[in-house]
């Protein structure tokens, strides 16, 4: 018996065929095109995010020895989507997580002193990166894309939508908790908070819980299969899943385009006051919610294919570390990656990309091992403004840069964990949806298939590179 695992992310969708023992028995992986209308301004076409799924998910069954018992389902996080209830026609491109242009709306309702009650009832702040204020851009400015029988969502409910044909519209809790319209106390659409970012509440999805019975797929949309989806979260969750981070404290940190720490804190709703955000992790079919802290860092691989498509520096991703390790250290150059804004601890919108320290010395080298320092000091910031952190276990695609792992063990003082599979974030999809069908029947179970691949543990910490990129992030900043 196996789970098919669909990961929706920004950049692609992979889809996972998991095995009863957690093992992975084949992958499809099928890439988007990103849209850049303006500068700050991120977009993707709905249609091509669903083709994508189709063409990764049709290339993992083609490798699966069966056909599997369940679909689960894990996606990029924040992105609006809106499209046509009957047709699911989207009548515009969606408006990505990334996306700054919101940035005037969060200044003039913070301004307006709406920032304190939206932080209360969501456990966010007022940033572009969040679902709520896009729609309110989307209501503003493109009125015509929103007419009778068009509904709006993240990008897990447009999926559902199309693998059901339209029979579901349904949200689970870790991506309501993104929107800005979620209450953590209440567990459900905030009428308040509809009214104060202008989206109709009935163009909204209905919340169910991360497991059990979603929905089916419709053999005619999707590749002639009918199956059960049984579990779906956003992606940042469905790897604090995938990590078997069930217990409060356990703390994971996904390395993808950007970076995202995630500490669980069980069942209760833990305010932050150092920018640290507060969100659902997860919800039982019976009703109790795990809830966790977060440190979103918007940019962090997306930096490292910047070097390679927007520099050319290097021709793929992997080939940094190797750039890299022909040099020392960054000979003095800090790079600060503030491609889209600076997320948490700082959150400013307005930061900028800044190299400083370059001399007629530097080269391509030094920049490259400046980006990969980058990540860990970004990482750092974060960590700092969190409860002491015993271990940190690392997923994601830049999790196997072996160069970043150990200079983030050292910048933290403490082990890093990479697991044996690092595509944690579709294995929690999967790991959800096994829960939700029934293949695996605990926690204690799901935890027992987690495999160590390599533990960094820390060695000297470079404090003084550190404060160069303290400096250098006040820099970048406004």
């Amino acid at each position: 018996m196996s789970v098919l695992a669909i990961d929706a992310g920004t950049t692609g969708v992979t889809a996972l065929i998991v095995t009863e023992e957690g093992r992975i028995e084949s992958r499809g992986y099928e890439e988007f095109a990103q849209h850049f209308p303006q500068p700050g301004w991120v977009e993707h076409a709905p249609e091509e995010i669903w083709q994508a799924t189709l063409a990764a998910c049709r290339t993992a069954l083609d490798g699966a020895s069966a056909t599997p018992t369940c679909v689960g389902l894990t996606n990029q996080r924040e992105t609006a989507v809106l499209w046509d209830r009957r047709t699911l026609a989207a009548p515009r491109r969606a408006v990505v997580w990334q996306d700054r242009r919101t940035s005037g709306i969060c200044a003039r309702l913070r301004e307006e002193g709406h920032e304190p009650r939206v932080s209360e009832l969501t456990g966010l702040r007022l940033d572009p990166y969040f679902t709520a204020t896009k729609l309110t851009w989307l209501r503003e400015n493109d009125p015509r894309a929103w007419t009778d029988g068009v509904v709006a969502g993240t990008v897990d409910s447009y999926l559902i939508a199309r693998l059901t044909a339209g029979a579901r519209h349904v949200t689970d809790p870790s991506n309501a908790s993104r929107t800005l319209l979620y209450g953590l106390a209440s567990g459900g659409w905030e009428p308040e908070l509809c009214e104060l970012f202008g989206v109709p509440e009935g163009a909204l999805p209905e919340i169910v819980p991360n497991y059990g019975e979603i929905g089916r797929t419709a053999p005619e949309a999707f590749l002639g299969l009918d199956l059960p989806i049984t579990g779906m979260a956003g992606d940042q969750q469905a790897a604090l899943f995938g990590q078997t981070c069930f217990s409060a404290g356990d703390v994971k940190c996904t390395y993808g385009t950007g970076s995202f720490l995630l500490v669980n804190t069980g069942d209760e709703i833990v305010r932050s006051e150092a920018g640290l955000l507060t969100t659902v992790a997860w919800q039982t079919p019976s009703g109790e919610r795990t809830y966790a802290l977060e440190g979103a860092i918007f940019v962090t691989g997306a930096a490292v294919q910047w070097l390679r498509d927007g520099l050319g520096l290097i021709n793929t991703a992997p080939e940094s570390e190797a750039v890299a390790r022909t040099v020392p250290d960054s000979g003095g150059v800090v790079f600060v990656p503030a491609l889209t804004g600076l997320g948490a601890p700082h959150w400013d919108p307005e930061a900028r990309g800044t190299i400083t320290g370059i001399t007629r010395g530097t080269t391509r080298a030094h920049l490259v091992r400046a980006t990969l320092e980058a990540i860990a000091f970004e990482v750092r910031d974060v960590v700092e403004t969190m409860p002491p952190v015993a271990a940190l276990k690392a997923d994601g695609g830049a999790s196997s840069n072996d160069l970043l792992m150990q200079f983030q063990a050292d910048q933290l003082g403490i082990a890093v964990e990479r697991p044996v599979i690092q595509e944690t974030t579709a294995l929690g999809a999967a790991f959800l949806a096994g829960l939700g069908s029934g293949l695996w029947s605990s926690t204690e179970q799901l935890r027992k298939t987690w495999q160590l691949d390599r533990r960094f543990e820390p060695g000297a910490r470079d404090d003084a590179a550190y404060e160069r990129w303290q400096g250098a992030v006040r820099r970048s900043r406004a």
